[in-house]
């Protein structure tokens, strides 16, 4: 019996799509491994967002051809769409496809492995595409689920390569939603995650928003929680947020993708909304959602970002609270405008890295303090340790239990819980009545 081996890189879109190839494997009859050594398939499903990504994603196929230099190697995603002539280049891979048609990916591996030839099938995004549905059969037991329902971006924002290597805006009908929802409950999924390169963007091929496809998952049997992934903020206009105030299975935490505090620097990204509008779609939210939970992305050094550039940014960023920040350093991405910039010196963008980092921090810790003292539903996730049960809070936020307290097992189940102290990462609490 084959083998086949996984390795993820980058967004929840890669680990839904790995999902994906995991069940086509298993289709065709592979077992899936724990180990590279013993995989006669190994997948590299790549991501491009950064150079740092590109690295890593060939630093892991590099290794691990090392490792089983037998094995069939595929390298798959983002890195190989973005630049194909440059993956065509990287002969540690057998086969290398881009982020179309993946599903023929186990076929391709077989014929490898019968033949042993190197296959390169990295097909062109067109204008107007459909929504690749791929054959998704979660195991059972887990949690939560990601479920992808948009790909493609049509924004083109100076830094970014993204739609190069995704194609334009494509979303997944709705009966396909309805029916993979069915699924991951039948399967024990009690969350449900919401995931797309623009996620905000659902539907608009047909008139349609991102709302239809919540109010769609939310009327699922069996799914007790529908979460969204990250968020264009423009795009979150005043109804779009009542319809989805009034479905009480969302979680009130939103990913809003700010990258920028700074209104010249917004510009110069091309990025579609200024401070001010940004900050309006966060105080609708918070009049909404009470006890929402506002998450964001933000990048340092893009090119001509000054010393008051970045610092507007970090007060804007303190101004809004939000309660998590991921922090990232420009990279210049080949064919995308900022890249041909002015650059900022490597050193000056891991400072503003490091300044960020801490404030992201500060506002972290003062938002888990805020949770003490109140009554929060936690789907529990798993034993974290010995010591702890670990689950989540309906706004992401890490909660743990004593283990000495319960001894039974919590996974998958829904409990009241009273927080009694927070730490950097995580709040710790009681079950409500005992």
């Amino acid at each position: 019996m084959y083998k086949v081996y996984f390795m993820t890189f980058g967004c929840k879109v890669n680990q839904y799509e790995t999902e994906c190839l995991r069940s086509a494997f298993c289709e065709l009859g592979f077992q899936e491994s724990s180990s590279p050594e013993e995989a006669s398939v190994i997948v590299v499903n790549s991501c491009t967002v950064t150079a740092s990504g590109d690295s890593k994603s060939l630093h892991a196929l590099r290794r691990l051809r090392r490792l089983a230099p037998e094995a069939v190697t595929v390298l798959t995603g983002c890195m190989p769409q973005a630049d194909p002539e440059a993956a065509r280049n990287i002969p540690e891979a057998d086969i290398i496809t881009g982020t179309k048609d993946r599903s023929r990916i186990p076929e391709l591996a077989l014929e490898v492995l019968r033949e042993r030839r190197r296959i390169v099938e990295i097909g062109q995004h067109l204008p107007r595409e459909d929504f690749e549905c791929a054959d998704y059969k979660s195991s059972f037991g887990q949690t939560r689920a990601f479920m992808k329902i948009q790909d493609g971006c049509n924004s083109f924002c100076s830094y970014c390569i993204i739609p190069y290597a995704r194609g334009r805006c494509r979303s997944k009908p709705m009966a396909e939603i309805s029916r993979e929802a069915e699924m991951l409950a039948r399967a024990g999924h009690k969350e449900i995650v919401l995931v797309g390169i623009d996620l905000a963007s659902y539907g608009a091929e047909w008139g349609l928003r991102l709302a239809d496809a919540v109010e769609e998952v939310c009327k699922t049997e069996g799914i007790e929680r529908v979460r969204l992934g990250s968020l264009e903020p423009e795009l979150l206009l005043s109804g779009d947020l009542q319809r989805l105030a009034a479905q009480k299975k969302l979680c009130p935490q939103f990913h809003l993708s700010l990258q920028s505090g700074c209104g010249r620097t917004l510009k110069a990204m091309r990025r579609r909304y200024t401070p001010e509008e940004f900050l309006a779609v966060t105080e609708e939210i918070r009049r909404l959602f009470p006890d929402c939970a506002l998450t964001t992305d933000i990048m340092v050094g893009f090119p001509g970002e000054t010393e008051e550039d970045f610092q507007e940014s970090l007060e804007f960023a303190r101004r809004i609270a939000f309660s998590k920040l991921h922090v990232f350093q420009y990279s210049p991405r080949k064919g995308t405008p900022a890249a041909a910039m002015e650059q900022v010196p490597e050193r000056v963008k891991s400072d503003r890295a490091l300044r960020m980092k801490a404030l992201g921090d500060e506002l972290a810790a003062a938002h888990l303090r805020s949770l003490v003292g109140k009554t929060l539903p936690v789907l529990f996730e798993k034993e974290d340790s010995p010591r702890f049960h670990r689950g989540c809070a309906p706004d992401h936020s890490v909660i743990k239990i004593l283990r000495k307290n319960v001894k039974k097992s919590l996974r998958n189940q829904i409990i009241s819980v009273i927080i009694e102290e927070s730490f950097p990462d995580h709040c710790l609490g009681r079950i409500a009545g005992t």
